[in-house]
């Protein structure tokens, strides 16, 4: 795989951060006008993103489309009529899913419904409320220990009624109907790492991909997390035996290494390519066994489902103290870890097209490669490299039975010199693609 012409990648992790500010103020949920203003402005970048709605009360699996939640404004003020939490101020600052309320409470009776961190007592926590039907607000720890005794009035205009929930899905059609799947979730507030880093930086990685004839077909789907997931897969359970591999993207942008958890199913293909990528290319990550929680992967490889998909992410959701908080904001997330997710990315979707399984035409000994300049005429193990050992290793494992991949981990010689030489062996017609 080549660069297409007049193609660079210079600058990605800065548009990818410039479209993270976009989106950044706008109120996400589950469901909602916050999922649908941020899904069509990724179709800005998509036009041929779907959004699909489904109905309220719908059964998906075990679980029941919720009503769809909106807001308009909320705050609580003091007997002063000053506004001493504002909804306008950060949206972090309700309880995600708050039902409409307005009255006046004193602070005993107002601080039941008031969240906050005191261990970080400067950030506004992400709290939600999804399935049990509350309200509340979020507000730092400094704040709520400095709250007077005072009658409060307490607005949230807020909606939870019956809708849809929504969400959006690419299909870049390949020459097979062999599926790669890229997910992430589109469903939490104002909050970079855990939520836009992973939508953001698939809405750019799609567009590259679609520039390109590929082999294989690629699915990117912006869900809502965990309910959206579970919908995705009821609507779709009867074809899910075309995914082959796929990533659950999140937790890109912050400045930490790299992560892989893997699949399930030890060791699935995307885990192999996966693991192989950072062994070439990362000095310093961190591989995590599948566990039954986290993001969206639980979904995809659920009992019944048991799909071969894993999550590549920078520093691991729950493990760096920004996670749901207001800290995790434009500052906190790079341009230059964004670049280096999408480059890792790309090169996972470079891998998955390029790696292909030959058969050696010269199979009885090896063939004489110094007639062909590709190999040092003075022998000896001195002037033995990495060249001539990718070509060894190729012309003894090209048996219809070894891919690249399998090649490359195999030699320990990283996958880009092992395609590089495969190139130059089918060019001189000494082995071909089966």
């Amino acid at each position: 795989m080549v660069l297409l012409e007049n193609e660079s990648f210079d600058g990605i992790g800065k548009q990818i951060h410039e479209f993270m500010t976009n989106l950044f103020p706008i109120c996400r949920s589950i469901t909602g006008n916050g999922v649908r203003d941020s899904l069509k402005q990724i179709k800005q970048h998509l036009p041929n993103l779907e959004i699909h709605e489904v109905t309220s009360g719908s059964e998906v699996f075990d679980w029941k489309i919720p009503n769809e939640w909106n807001i308009k404004d909320a705050f609580v003020k003091n007997s002063d009529g000053e506004k001493i939490i504002d909804f306008n101020d950060s949206n972090l600052h309700v309880l995600n899913y708050s039902t409409p309320i307005h009255t006046k409470l004193h602070l005993d009776e107002l601080k039941k419904h008031l969240f906050s961190i005191e261990k970080y007592p400067d950030w506004i926590p992400y709290k939600t409320s999804y399935y049990d039907q509350n309200w509340g607000f979020c507000l730092s720890h400094n704040q709520l220990i400095n709250l007077p005794e005072d009658e409060y009035e307490v607005l949230i205009d807020s909606s939870l009624e019956p809708g849809f929930l929504t969400y959006g899905e690419l299909l870049l059609k390949g020459e097979t109907d062999d599926e790669v799947i890229f997910s992430t979730y589109v469903c939490h507030p104002s909050m970079c790492n855990d939520n836009l880093s992973g939508p953001t930086m698939l809405t750019y990685l799609a567009k590259e991909i679609s520039k390109r004839k590929t082999k294989l077909s690629y699915r990117f789907l912006f869900l809502p997390e965990t309910i959206g997931a579970i919908t995705w897969l009821s609507i779709n359970k009867n074809n899910l035996n075309k995914i082959k591999a796929g990533l659950v993207a999140t937790c890109l942008g912050d400045p930490g290494n790299f992560t892989y958890k893997k699949s399930k199913l030890e060791i699935s293909y995307i885990d192999k390519i996966t693991i192989k990528l950072l062994e070439d290319n990362s000095s310093d990550f961190r591989i995590e066994e599948f566990k039954p929680f986290g993001s969206d992967e639980r979904q995809y490889c659920s009992p019944g489902i048991n799909l071969p998909i894993g999550s590549l992410m920078k520093t691991m959701y729950y493990k760096f103290p920004e996670y749901h908080t207001s800290a995790d904001n434009l500052e906190f997330v790079t341009p230059k870890s964004l670049e280096s997710s999408f480059l890792m990315y790309h090169k996972i979707y470079e891998t998955l097209e390029d790696n292909d399984y030959y058969e050696n035409l010269n199979p009885m000994c090896e063939p004489q490669l110094s007639k062909r300049g590709l190999r040092n005429n003075i022998g000896g193990p001195k002037e033995t490299n990495n060249f001539q050992e990718s070509i060894d290793w190729i012309l003894n494992m090209s048996d219809g039975e070894n891919s690249l991949l399998d090649i490359a981990i195999k030699s320990n010689l990283s996958f880009g010199l092992i395609k590089k030489c495969a190139d130059i062996l089918e060019k001189n017609q000494l082995i071909k693609k089966i």
